[in-house]
């Protein structure tokens, strides 16, 4: 059980222990301005108590109102110590005037509790009583005034110290049901995300099934019979050439619908891993091409959770396919590298390069899209919208004439 948490926890608003603290005092002040009194004691005893108010509202209250770390930081240092001491001195000038005012331990002691830790405060309401004990006994020199102020000292220390026991066990299984409904609220909130993911890898399944079935098997049929009219038209017709160019946009529309496929599928349910996907993608690349594409995976290798190795795949196809179509290129390199604090992929080419500030409309940055065959297209945007997703960055680098550096990284 900790000893260094304030009685402000305690299931209390502050409202009722102010209401508490103002009924004390109201109670002491009618004892004290009741009692038969010298005028000086009773001048002194006025102010002292009148000294309180302020002192209370504008230093105690403040204190006692901080919670958690603020707390903690304020208990350990000098400020508690400090609002108790003036409050016990101005006690003292009340109590000396008269006795009856040890009343005011009711509205103490709970100020103790609230303003430093558990320790402190029993020390300082040893202090307290056995200051309010002494001047009793000095206020009745007799063996039965001597008797009661020990014996009133004595049970306002003990009383405290169970008083104070009693509310740090209450404080302390606060806190631990604080704690269990945090945890069940972020078990909640796992299962919940847990379910999302589930469902949104579902419905990429899904996708990626229908894209299968409808969009690529329609385009696969559209060359063949594309293919199948060449053979019957002689080639010197003119309808060769339209048919050309419905054939190539068949296939490159297919070879799309194919990427799509391929991201939306969860990896490993072959079997692969990323870096084999990776692998191949760079292998299509070469036999699709007349560049010399080169694929690296470096790194201790470790599973990564299926979002993330299909972004990463995606990001891979996706640059590659840019390689295809727009840059022209003669060497390309392909990494994949497996660090400490996530996964890197990057795509290298020797192409024509690009002017990224124009695609991207605002420079080469982590993040930037555009298209590397020019403006406005899916390219870039959608691999920095993917990387968002997954929480990466993506970095492009490019020049007319210089080729492209495609860099994505993801913690993991």
């Amino acid at each position: 059980m900790r000893e260094d948490v304030p009685l402000a926890e305690l299931q209390l608003s502050g409202r009722v222990w102010e209401t508490y603290h103002a009924v004390v005092y109201a109670v002491c002040v009618v004892i004290v301005e009741d009692a038969t009194l010298t005028t000086s004691a009773r001048v002194a005893a006025s102010v002292a108590l009148a000294g309180m108010i302020p002192w209370y509202l504008f230093f105690g209250r403040r204190l006692i109102a901080l919670e958690g770390e603020a707390w903690d930081k304020m208990a350990a240092g000098w400020r508690g110590p400090a609002y108790l001491t003036g409050l016990i001195a101005l006690f003292a000038v009340v109590q000396h005037a008269d006795t009856n005012a040890w009343f005011l331990a009711f509205g103490v002691i709970p100020q103790c509790f609230g303003v430093t830790t558990y320790r402190r405060a029993m020390a300082f309401i040893a202090v307290f009583n056995g200051l309010a004990a002494l001047l009793n006994a000095l206020a009745n020199p007799n063996v039965p005034g001597v008797v009661t102020s020990i014996g009133l000292g004595v049970f306002t220390i003990v009383f405290a110290r169970v008083f104070g026991a009693w509310t740090m066990r209450i404080i302390e299984r606060n806190r631990q049901h604080a704690a269990l409904i945090a945890q069940l609220r972020s078990t909640r909130a796992e299962l919940a995300a847990a379910h999302h993911q589930q469902g949104v890898s579902a419905e990429r399944s899904r996708l990626a099934a229908e894209i299968h079935d409808t969009l690529a098997q329609g385009f696969t049929s559209i060359v063949t019979l594309v293919q199948a009219a060449q053979a019957t038209i002689p080639e010197p017709d003119p309808a060769c050439e339209h048919l050309e160019l419905a054939l190539r946009t068949a296939r490159e529309n297919l070879a799309e619908a194919r990427a799509l496929v391929a991201a939306l599928s969860p990896i490993g349910l072959d079997g692969a891993n990323l870096g084999d996907a990776v692998t191949r993608a760079a292998r299509s690349t070469e036999e699709e091409t007349r560049a010399a594409v080169r694929c690296e995976v470096s790194g201790p290798k470790r599973p990564l959770p299926t979002a993330t190795e299909v972004v990463l795949l995606r990001v891979c196809q996706e640059a590659l396919a840019n390689v295809r179509k727009h840059a022209h290129a003669s060497a390309v390199d392909v990494c994949l590298r497996y660090a400490d604090g996530g996964v890197e992929l990057t795509v290298v080419d020797d192409g024509q390069g690009f002017d990224v500030a124009s695609a991207s409309g605002g420079g080469v940055s982590e993040g930037g899209d555009g298209e590397t065959g020019g403006p406005g297209g899916y390219g870039l945007r959608g691999m920095r919208d993917r990387l968002c997703q997954a929480g990466g960055t993506l970095t492009v680098t490019s020049a007319p004439g210089t080729g492209t550096t495609v860099r994505a990284e993801v913690p993991a």
